[in-house]
């Protein structure tokens, strides 16, 4: 499943075949992705693309009269191809434009979503979000004063897009190993000075995983493979019954709010 990085690096990767670029025509082969695709969003068809940006994990194609707001769902992926390239199965989505190229959108279990937003209005899904871990917004001051009375595990609280978006499973399995908290540990009971060691960590195997991606760029010209989707470089996710990179001991794993967690019993407390 995509997460953050692999978003970013797809907003990275299609901007600048896509901006000041005119969508001749948008082209819709199933609308039956995650949630239907609404008829508005042929709003885009004529516009301009002004901008490409991210929120969570929703890309947003930016026009003056409003913005196509994109989710990869589970396995979708953003490519950019000369127009008349065959279409494939799970091609659902094309945005025509006039430079030549076509955006198209490729998403074999469809749990994606290609949705409208009208100018001046937040689309619900976009809502209640917490800031993005990658901002000034998200700091230690903000995420330990979150934190106060909660007893919910630290691992499910970072997760929790109302508290900060974008910290999937992967990234907060690897940030609390590096910051040495056990992932069961509650929110409520993290010191400031280990939270703000969290902070820290959370922005750090974001910041690494998205250059790591940056890697991939011309990918997205290429009518093969996933674009946005890169090797890791991991150091707990995954490798359950491993030795620890730090101590040597076996890495544990447990289910947290059903989701795997791999960590070490000796180096997080």
């Amino acid at each position: 499943m995509p997460e953050l990085p692999e978003v970013e690096v797809s907003r990275m990767g299609i901007s600048p075949h896509v901006i000041d670029q005119t969508v001749k025509q948008i082209i819709i082969r199933n609308p039956r992705l995650r949630w239907p695709i609404p008829e508005a969003i042929k709003a885009i068809e004529g516009q301009v693309i002004r901008g490409v940006t991210r929120r969570a994990k929703y890309l947003l194609l930016e026009t003056d009269v409003g913005n196509a707001v994109v989710h990869l769902g589970m396995s979708g992926s953003l490519r950019v191809l000369p127009v008349g390239t065959p279409v494939e199965k799970h091609d659902h989505v094309d945005l025509v434009l006039t430079s030549g190229e076509v955006l198209r959108y490729n998403d074999p279990r469809r749990f994606g979503a290609w949705l409208w937003e009208e100018k001046g209005v937040t689309h619900p899904v976009l809502e209640k979000m917490g800031p993005e871990p990658l901002s000034d917004d998200f700091n230690v001051e903000y995420l330990h004063e979150k934190a106060q009375g909660k007893r919910t595990a630290i691992k499910q609280f970072i997760m929790d897009n109302h508290v900060v978006v974008g910290v999937g499973n992967i990234y907060a399995n690897e940030s609390l190993f590096a910051a040495g908290i056990h992932p069961k540990r509650a929110a409520g009971k993290i010191s400031l000075a280990r939270m703000t060691k969290l902070v820290a960590e959370i922005k750090s195997v974001l910041a690494f995983a998205i250059k790591q991606g940056g890697t991939t760029l011309k990918d997205f010209k290429n009518a093969d493979g996933k674009p946005g989707y890169f090797a890791q470089e991991l150091q707990v996710y995954g490798k359950a019954g491993k030795p620890c990179p730090k101590c040597g001991k076996a890495l544990s794993e447990a289910k947290i709010g059903q989701r795997a967690t791999v960590f070490c019993s000796d180096c997080q407390k």
